[in-house]
């Protein structure tokens, strides 16, 4: 490695993602969580003390005067760019945690700004992290499903996600919340870029209970290797529902297919109150630390610095997705078939 010392960084965003993003780079032994940024005063407190870290109620202030190599960023889905921004501006490299951005041109700045700064973005598309996942992208390229012709995937949350889990709902979609994942590993499987976008929502059960916002969208993307991709999205399924996703990913290929489910994730539990499936692939405590697909991902982040490699999520591949989205939401609002911008260097 070139870098003797661990990459000191600075956390944006104090909220459930938040929360994980501290747990693993302060049990990290290639990074060194020196700093936390929160709006709200007493969040910032509690985790001085938590993590013995220096706490700032303005991330400008923390990215200015902060010892920091490096900023993650996990602040709600729409207040991305800004942060992301300050951060490049000051020569710091960012984590980003999904989607990049909700705007391709906001998305196109940070790109450009990190190139000509010579920094690294890395999304936190963790999901490639997942030994299923990778698995079927190896066996993909292989060729043992033969040429790759479509996609099926679906995440659809329970209910209380959008209506008690996060407080900003009606500042996005399940689109951007849920399919941003499975628009990264489609395009990852199908080696290609996506290039036209249709979609369709309703707006019932969430409107109805104030939160202004779609409850399910399917959207759909061709791409230029001729492939085609469905992607459902949805959060109103029943809080009774066995486990917080449903989600599962199919690719269909010429001489075969694959099924990725997440759903039982290898493990039902039955009590005497519930039956579920508990969640254990994206991060778990294991022997007292945090293993899984999510603690990959923050370490390979930190590693490409360290190693002055390209992560194995890029910003150009964020700025992918977003490109894909916000097509998905113009097709909404349009009702017709939506051209993907592609990115100008």
């Amino acid at each position: 490695m070139k870098m003797v010392k661990p990459v000191r960084i600075g956390l944006i965003g104090l909220g459930i993602m938040g929360e994980l993003y501290a747990k693993i780079y302060s049990a990290c032994p290639f990074a060194e969580l020196v700093a936390v940024s929160s709006r709200r005063a007493e969040k910032v407190a509690e985790y001085e003390q938590l993590f013995n870290v220096k706490g700032y109620t303005d991330y400008n202030v923390m990215i200015e005067q902060a010892e920091i190599d490096a900023v993650v960023i996990a602040t709600p889905d729409h207040a991305h760019f800004a942060p992301a921004y300050k951060a490049l501006s000051a020569a710091k490299h960012v984590l980003i945690e999904k989607p990049l951005t909700t705007s391709v041109a906001e998305a196109d700045q940070l790109l450009r700004l990190a190139s000509a700064k010579k920094l690294k973005i890395q999304v936190t598309y963790n999901h490639r992290w997942l030994s299923s996942y990778y698995s079927a992208k190896s066996s993909m390229e292989r060729g043992e499903i033969g040429e790759p012709l479509a996609a099926f995937a679906r995440k659809n949350d329970t209910i209380n996600v959008p209506a008690e889990m996060i407080t900003w709902a009606a500042e996005t979609t399940p689109a951007w919340f849920l399919s941003s994942h499975d628009i990264d590993l489609v395009r990852w499987f199908f080696a290609s870029e996506p290039v036209e976008a249709r979609a369709w929502g309703r707006r019932e059960v969430l409107s109805a209970m104030g939160i202004s916002t779609y409850d399910i969208i399917h959207a759909q993307l061709k791409f230029e290797n001729g492939c085609i991709a469905m992607f459902e999205s949805g959060w109103i399924y029943p809080n009774t529902f066995p486990t917080i996703v449903d989600s599962f990913v199919e690719i269909v290929g010429s001489r075969g297919h694959l099924h990725m489910d997440r759903k039982r994730e290898s493990l039902e539990m039955s009590t005497a109150t519930k039956f579920s499936y508990p969640k254990n692939f994206i991060t778990q405590d294991i022997f007292g630390k945090l293993r899984g697909a999510f603690p990959s991902c923050l370490e390979d982040f930190v590693t490409s610095i360290l190693n002055d490699t390209g992560p194995h999520v890029t910003g150009f591949d964020g700025r992918q997705v977003t490109a894909a989205l916000e097509a998905i939401h113009e097709a909404l609002a349009s009702g017709g078939t939506v051209q993907v911008k592609p990115f100008s260097a």
